[in-house]
């Protein structure tokens, strides 16, 4: 059992001004891993004014010192990784072996890839006679989810402290632990006081002060799409910077030219994986109507083969999702699909045979899915692919772009020419060509109401900016 009651507030571990305990539940198990302490509107307050009395000076800090802290909690971040994991593990469900391969490492690359992002960014330039001027926007709220805990919050962290920002992390409530972790790291670094704050709490209290209060300049939210509009209320009325990465719906197109079984099996695998809780899973599978039966076969083949159980078991090829309130969201949206008329091509209600206890969802595939269903409008966040056939190219991007999401798209195909053409045309801030992996030095967001703004490497260093032009500067 972990215990966690204090908040990491201007340099020190602190004492919450009322101790609200609140239990963290293993979903293998349903029974507590540990306990924290939930947050009150003057623990928020306390750590908003060290923030705001360190921003100045850590605003003008030189570039060299920045990279130093980032190197020290890089090699923290690595000396304590198998630490972080397990934490992972326990905490959010995660199986190890995704924990130790993924969920870890991408923590990790985000601050590799912000050294050299930062060594190499240009704070000024000149055009003209006029200097213009990339500056720290000041303290900064950062509110992070529990599906990828480290890698969201070092893709906040990491720019934050690039950019010279000071900022308060609210991790989510479910999996904060690896965040505690982070924070002995970052102290141990010796980040000045007040440059990085740590409060634990929910959404409703915790999150909101942050977002509502006027000493914060911008909040950098990631989480669902109706969290999301709350935060934007709340930020509006003091016209804070707001940086958001919120749901999905991704349309996975297989062109009729594409290696189909491959397609058809890794886009399986990618739906899947981390218990289908990732925002930019392809949840939605797009076939051409002729390929329909062939490709609902592959997919029951590859999701029967599909290993769920217990996280900590190397042959789990997913763990249970995060939650009870998650598992019966999904349950729920099960239950719509079939109401609704889709095929039940696999999977369905209730937990995996032989799992008795454990937050564990059946891997789930429904065929011949209209994109007008709910299974295919709402985002599912479990382990549930929906799959659409299409009449042709131009029918397969409509039905893709039919969506009031647009976090990511995939496009397989035996023609790269004709992939670029359809990637092109997709409405998404994202596109993966023939599987093609995540670059940690791009851009990552989305259009419509998937969010706003980009994280990670150089872009995620300008959302923490605000630019100034001098006039006159030069003669």
């Amino acid at each position: 059992m972990r215990e966690m009651h204090q908040f990491y507030i201007g340099g020190q571990w602190v004492d919450p001004e009322s101790p609200n305990p609140l239990d963290v539940i293993n979903p293998a198990t349903e029974k507590p891993c540990g306990s924290i302490s939930q947050g009150s509107h003057k623990d928020v307050d306390k750590a908003v004014a060290a923030a705001k009395d360190a921003a100045a000076s850590f605003a003008i800090s030189p570039r060299e010192k920045r990279l130093d802290l980032l190197q020290a909690i890089l090699d923290g971040l690595v000396q304590r990784s198998d630490e972080i994991a397990a934490t992972i593990t326990e905490e959010m469900g995660a199986p190890l072996g995704l924990a130790q391969a993924a969920q870890v490492p991408s923590g990790i690359q985000h601050f590799r890839t912000m050294l050299k992002a930062l060594a190499n960014y240009k704070f000024e330039t000149h055009q003209g006679t006029t200097l213009i001027i990339r500056e720290a926007i000041g303290p900064c709220a950062l509110i992070t989810p529990w599906n990828w805990p480290l890698n969201q919050v070092a893709a906040k962290v990491a720019p934050a402290l690039a950019a010279g920002c000071t900022m308060i992390l609210k991790p989510s409530e479910i999996a904060p632990f690896n965040s505690v972790i982070l924070a002995e790291i970052i102290h141990d670094a010796n980040v000045p006081a007040g440059v990085f704050n740590l409060v634990n709490g929910d959404g409703v209290t915790v999150g909101s002060t942050l977002t509502a209060h006027t000493d914060i300049a911008m909040v950098s939210f990631t989480g669902s799409t109706r969290a999301g509009i709350d935060v934007a209320k709340k930020a509006a009325h003091s016209v804070k910077r707001l940086n958001q990465e919120l749901g999905g719906k991704s349309a996975n197109l297989i062109l009729d030219d594409a290696d189909f079984k491959k397609a058809v099996v890794r886009g399986v695998s990618s739906c899947f994986s981390n218990s289908g809780q990732s925002c930019n899973a392809p949840t939605r599978m797009l076939v051409p109507k002729k390929f329909l039966k062939d490709a609902t076969k592959l997919a029951i083949e590859r999701a029967k083969l599909t290993v769920v159980g217990n996280p900590q078991n190397e042959n789990s090829g997913i763990g249970p999702v995060a939650s009870k309130v998650q598992w019966q969201k999904i349950q729920g949206f099960i239950e719509k699909g079939i109401e609704e008329g889709a095929t039940l091509a696999v999977g369905g209600l209730g937990r995996p045979y032989g799992l008795k206890k454990g937050y564990y969802v059946q891997p789930t595939i429904f065929s011949d899915v209209s994109n007008d269903m709910t299974i295919a409008r709402e985002e599912i966040f479990g382990p549930v692919l929906s799959i659409i056939p299409y009449k042709d190219d131009d029918d397969a991007i409509r039905i893709a772009n039919d969506t009031p999401y647009g976090l990511s798209g995939y496009v397989s195909s035996g023609n790269l020419d004709r992939a670029r053409n359809v990637a092109s045309q997709l409405r998404t801030g994202m596109v993966h060509i023939n599987n093609s992996p995540l670059d940690f030095t791009a851009p990552f967001g989305g259009y419509k109401q998937s969010g706003n703004g980009r994280e990670w490497g150089a872009f995620g260093i300008d959302e923490y900016l605000e630019i100034k032009s001098v006039y006159g500067f030069e003669e």
